[in-house]
């Protein structure tokens, strides 16, 4: 009888480079997500005209929201928000933000909320993700932190401002949620485990099924978003080890 060898080899570096190993288990479970839950390029890369879909990156914490029983980002402490207003109604000009010691380009006074986030992403200590802007054109922008800056009590920007028309026009900066302040108790501030692959879903679609891993041996610095094993809370998956 002639009996040959099989070997077989997993590379869990390729889409999955925060993944160490499995801890020689594959222990997923199928859950569906929220997609409703997760952002732009934190969470997903938008589809272009040849890819038709848009992909959520592996490795996101997630959690089980109680009220629906759907998954999403997990979220253990509140995100900094702050607001950015343009007052007096100018009619020209631009303005610029000056973020932990760096200044942006200027920005036109009635911008969109787009431009002003990719000013601020232009910025060498913002990433991609640190911060979402939304809001209409001119302003009020919202600031979310985000990336690097989850869970963190964020500095507001400052301001300076020259702009033209209107009435005694400048710009404001308030913070509406203080970060680093414990989550709403919604599911999602306690932490499940991660999701094991990408996951390609239409524009539009609202839910999408995924595989949670809730084993493994984890490198938090490669996840896709900011996580802090230390910083979960009490009921949390605790079937992980973390390794830098």
């Amino acid at each position: 009888m002639d009996i040959q060898p099989y070997t077989s080899t997993e590379t869990l570096a390729v889409g999955r480079p925060w993944l160490m190993s499995t801890l020689g288990i594959e222990a997923n479970e199928t859950i569906t997500l929220d997609l409703s839950k997760f952002s732009q390029t934190l969470h997903w890369t938008e589809a272009s005209k040849y890819q038709p879909e848009r992909k959520l990156k592996s490795g996101i914490p997630l959690g089980k929201l109680t009220a629906s029983g759907l998954y999403a980002p997990y979220n253990a402490v509140s995100n900094e928000v702050q607001t950015v207003t343009v007052t007096g109604a100018p009619t020209g000009g631009t303005f610029t933000l000056t973020w932990s010691g760096q200044t942006t380009a200027a920005i036109a006074y009635n911008a969109t909320a787009a431009t002003v986030q990719t000013a601020l992403e232009a910025l060498s200590n913002i990433a991609p993700g640190d911060v979402v802007v939304t809001g209409n054109a001119g302003g009020p922008y919202t600031l979310t932190w985000g990336g690097t800056q989850l869970g963190e009590n964020v500095a507001a920007p400052t301001a300076t401002a020259s702009l033209t028309g209107g009435t005694s026009p400048g710009v404001t900066i308030a913070t509406t949620t203080a970060g680093g302040t414990a989550a709403t108790a919604d599911g999602a501030d306690v932490f499940a485990g991660f999701l094991f692959t990408e996951v390609s879903f239409y524009p539009g679609s609202t839910k999408c099924a995924a595989p949670l891993m809730v084993h493994g041996q984890i490198d938090p610095s490669k996840l896709p978003v900011a996580f802090d094993p230390t910083d979960v809370p009490a009921g949390s998956n605790t079937q992980f080890i973390y390794k830098a």
